[in-house]
């Protein structure tokens, strides 16, 4: 059997023995690994389904929280490179998002060719523009303002306390950051998806994605706000589970 986790930044869903392709899913911000572990009963037997695990929460609660996106991204995208290359799809929701796309711009800036496409959530390229610096209550009223499981879990004292500073760090993470605008055009395929009552991006800006690829782009608008993928995820899980292209030969 393979080992629980090949890296403390990636958790195994699935496990199996000689998977032919693999999903890589990269969490919101205050989220954790276990956000996609029902997405495995969506998986077929090839399918590795990995979730990226940041600092600082569930089985690394007592490591430092990363603050800014690159020491994040460069961490990530090093777990990744010491995988055996299968045929990759990344999804990232909302500052998953530009996580995931963050990584791959490394991972292909380092000559992997294996992540085919990109899945892109509840994101637009560039974000919104927001604060640099958010009081408690600010970041509990943003969290609030999009729905999702945390909205209802800040109103308990205790968890507040536990929870409120990981997503102040998320908050403060991708507040502060900033796409780089030389950055070479993405060779995987992208697939950007969204509700249609996000508050943070309109169908429009996320259509925005296709101008970051050489690839081929897809746009996706589904029925929901900031968290349409949790009533959907049956639906949301396969798009991003369709076989990816073959390796380059």
């Amino acid at each position: 059997m393979p080992p629980s986790s090949p890296s403390p930044y990636l958790t195994r869903h699935t496990r199996p023995d000689r998977p032919a392709r693999r999903l890589v899913c990269f969490p919101h911000a205050g989220g954790a690994a276990s956000f996609y572990r029902p997405w495995a009963r969506y998986a077929d037997p090839s399918l590795e389904l990995l979730a990226v695990q940041y600092p600082g929460r569930e089985n690394r609660f007592r490591e430092p929280l990363v603050p800014t996106m690159d020491p994040l991204a460069a961490a990530v995208a090093d777990a990744l490179l010491a995988l055996p290359p299968v045929p990759t799809v990344f999804f990232g929701h909302s500052m998953g998002a530009a996580v995931a796309y963050e990584t791959l711009l490394r991972l292909e800036g380092a000559g992997a060719c294996h992540v085919t496409r990109l899945c892109v959530s509840g994101r637009s390229p560039d974000g919104a523009a927001r604060p640099a610096v958010r009081t408690d209550d600010e970041v509990v009223e943003a969290v609030g303002s999009l729905g999702g499981t945390h909205a209802a879990v800040l109103d308990d004292p205790d968890l507040r306390e536990l929870l409120l500073p990981v997503i102040r760090n998320d908050y403060h993470l991708i507040d502060v950051y900033r796409r780089r605008a030389d950055a070479p055009p993405l060779h995987a395929d992208v697939h950007a998806l969204t509700g249609d009552r996000d508050p943070q991006v309109t169908p429009g800006e996320a259509a925005g994605w296709s101008a970051l690829t050489s690839g081929s782009f897809t746009l996706t608008v589904l029925e929901g706000d900031h968290f349409y993928l949790v009533p959907a995820v049956g639906r949301v899980a396969r798009a991003a589970m369709e076989p990816a292209q073959p390796l380059p030969v």
